[in-house]
């Protein structure tokens, strides 16, 4: 006799099924990143969701971040760190640092983790191949003391400048997961830091991706009175930043989502990355997990 949770289990199925065949050959960017990343059952769980899509026909291409890592990795080596304007400012020695950690332990171990559940990984940084050009970045801060607005030298910080897609398409086109490191080169050579969820929407904007994924720390948007906000438009992110709303940190990543959207791509998600199963809930049932921002 079939028990009860077998047929839950066959039900769930059953009413995934549409969202597989609406996502099959699709091109799904992740940008997979916060607290998420440092918790072993959510890692494995994480890499399981990726196998899962690349199994269903979907094209995940997984963009990561590191910041805390990065952060742990500065202290231990008695390096100080410092930020602008959300940025970290990033001399010689800590671009090194960065690069050592994001396309060194970081990529490998979430490449590790998938490849271990059935999956075929591959890391690279935008580095690789030509992947990304980037341009210097610099910010305009407003010094608190003099009121006076100055421009910030953040170093070896950089923004994307030009996308080769073609490392992607060989990738994706041979069944591979690409998980990537943002990191760029400039037109003279030097290496860049790049924002990971900056990086991840300009990958997406580049392929015209059907979804960009934000996994982050938080359910997703909130209002005011901190409820959960299930959809958004592009209007009402740009009011809610004005109104102050959208605060801090959330402010770069639905910038971020305005601009990928702007170039072409379908929907923008931002949800939370400790939620077990996320990027499947996401996409494969009725009701989602997370904010979707759209046109």
């Amino acid at each position: 006799m079939t028990s009860d949770k077998s047929q839950d289990k066959a039900r769930i199925l059953a009413e995934a099924l549409p969202y597989m065949q609406l996502y099959a050959d699709r091109t799904i960017v992740i940008k997979y990143g916060g607290h998420a990343m440092g918790d072993e059952g959510l890692a494995e769980s994480f890499a399981r969701d990726v196998v899962m899509l690349r199994q269903s026909g979907v094209r995940p291409i997984i963009v990561h971040g590191g910041g805390p890592q990065i952060g742990a990795m500065l202290d231990r080596l008695n390096i100080k760190s410092e930020f602008a304007a959300g940025l970290r400012i990033t001399d010689q020695q800590t671009v090194e640092i960065v690069e050592m950690v994001l396309a060194g332990s970081i990529n490998k171990q979430i490449v590790a983790a998938i490849n271990k559940v059935g999956g075929r990984a591959v890391g690279i940084s935008g580095k690789d191949a030509g992947l990304m050009t980037a341009r210097k970045v610099t910010r305009t801060i407003v010094d608190p003391d003099s009121n006076i607005e100055k421009i910030v030298d953040l170093g070896f910080v950089g923004e994307p400048d030009n996308i080769n897609r073609e490392v992607l398409d060989i990738l994706t086109g041979s069944d591979l997961i690409p998980v990537i490191a943002p990191l760029a080169t400039s037109v003279e050579g030097d290496t860049y830091n790049v924002n990971a969820d900056t990086f991840a929407g300009a990958i997406a904007g580049k392929l015209g991706a059907d979804r960009l994924l934000l996994l982050t720390d938080v359910p997703g948007v909130l209002d005011r009175s901190g409820k959960f906000l299930k959809t958004l438009s592009v209007a009402e992110c740009q009011q809610m930043i004005f109104d102050g709303t959208i605060h801090g940190g959330m402010i770069p990543k639905v910038e971020t989502c305005i601009q990928t959207l702007e170039q072409g791509v379908k929907g923008v998600v931002i949800l939370d990355g400790k939620v077990p199963h996320a990027v499947l809930l996401e996409l494969f049932t009725e009701h989602g997990s997370g904010t979707m921002i759209y046109q």
